[in-house]
């Protein structure tokens, strides 16, 4: 599952981020599982690729193209290396931001082997002349190279060996419905649930030579956000605080103190998150309140808190986006322990949420 570091509360670079480091891509190597039966959750995911992988395996021919969409750090890289191990074929990787033109992406397709997998993450930003190109050589497994410019200019049709694409995705919206039909099998990531997370906990705990109790699993997976990334992440900063505070062993209080000192609280929140909340229940009221201000109110980028605070506390019910801006539900008042206005809880509160 892929999986990442630090405190710091900008984009990417938080404790409970979901975009992978250096640090953190570096240990996923370690714990990345090799095959479909190790991999944790996804149930529906793993079923479904199985039955493609299988039958591939048995006409001895190239699997079909996959797609994979979800949010980042759910195991969308890991996949594909399952799949080239299960396929018993090299895989190569590279990203759409990498291929801005067309000719980036006949090379990387010319010098693909036979059955080869090519791993093609944030597919979505692919340029579109690449992604044209990328249409003829998934179906046809052909590319025609243009030679020259202007009116002299000649395409020079070449074949390509059967290979297999797999897509990553966290924004599979993004992507036309033409690249989407090429893709033989589709699938999305879901959220993990806790008992998920404590499996991955457990097996990242033995291959880290870590020692850890099931409330201390447990207590770190229900701070982890239904991603594994975070999940390992956390039990990385929880070992060193065991290894330094304690005797070394992982039990719920030294889980529970360890994610206090770099303010991951039991709900997930980090420092950016709660700063959001409060900012929305002490200096608006609740609201609704417009991005821009509540932004200015907390000293970050509007971009941060719409990209990198207000997904997480709107899929847990703590913030809800209406029309008037943003406003907090009940569930953010009893988080922070705090008592809502008497206007929300006087009957007019479902008015003010859906902006009515």
């Amino acid at each position: 599952m892929n999986w990442d570091d630090t405190t710091d509360t900008s984009a990417g670079e938080r404790l409970v981020g979901p975009v992978a480091d250096g640090e953190d891509q570096a240990v996923e190597a370690a714990l990345r599982p090799k095959d479909l039966d190790e991999f944790i959750g996804q149930e529906k995911v793993r079923e479904q690729l199985d039955l493609v992988l299988r039958a591939a395996r048995a006409r001895g021919a190239t699997a079909d193209h996959v797609l994979l969409s979800g949010a980042p750090g759910l195991g969308k890289t890991t996949l594909s290396m399952i799949i080239a191990a299960e396929m018993g074929a090299p895989i190569r990787i590279t990203s759409g931001p990498a291929i801005q033109h067309a000719g980036d992406l006949a090379a990387i397709l010319s010098s693909l082997q036979e059955g080869e997998v090519l791993f093609l993450d944030e597919i979505h930003r692919m340029s579109r002349p690449a992604e044209e190109m990328l249409y003829m050589a998934m179906e046809d497994f052909r590319v025609d190279v243009i030679v020259g410019k202007g009116p002299g200019a000649t395409a020079i049709p070449l074949e390509l060996p059967p290979f297999t694409l797999v897509g990553a995705t966290t924004r599979a919206g993004l992507l036309p419905p033409p690249l989407r039909d090429r893709f033989g099998f589709t699938a999305h990531m879901e959220f993990y649930e806790p008992a998920e997370l404590e499996r991955v906990i457990h097996r990242s705990a033995n291959l880290l030579e870590v020692e850890i109790e099931p409330d201390g699993a447990a207590e770190i997976a229900g701070r982890s956000r239904g991603t594994p990334r975070i999940a390992n992440r956390l039990l990385r900063r929880v070992r060193d605080y065991a290894q330094v505070k304690a005797d070394g062993l992982i039990t719920k209080d030294i889980a529970a103190a360890a994610l206090a000192v770099y303010e991951v609280d039991a709900r997930g929140l980090d420092r950016l998150d709660r700063g959001v909340l409060e900012a929305l229940l002490k200096l608006f009221g609740g609201g609704p309140v417009g991005l821009s201000t509540l932004a200015v109110a907390v000293g970050e980028e509007r971009e941060t808190v719409e990209e990198v605070a207000e997904p997480f506390l709107v899929r847990e019910g703590l913030l809800a986006r209406t029309p008037r801006g943003r406003v907090a539900t009940p569930a953010a008042w009893a988080h922070l322990g705090l008592t809502p206005p008497r206007s929300q809880t006087a009957g007019n509160g479902q008015q003010d949420l859906f902006g009515a």
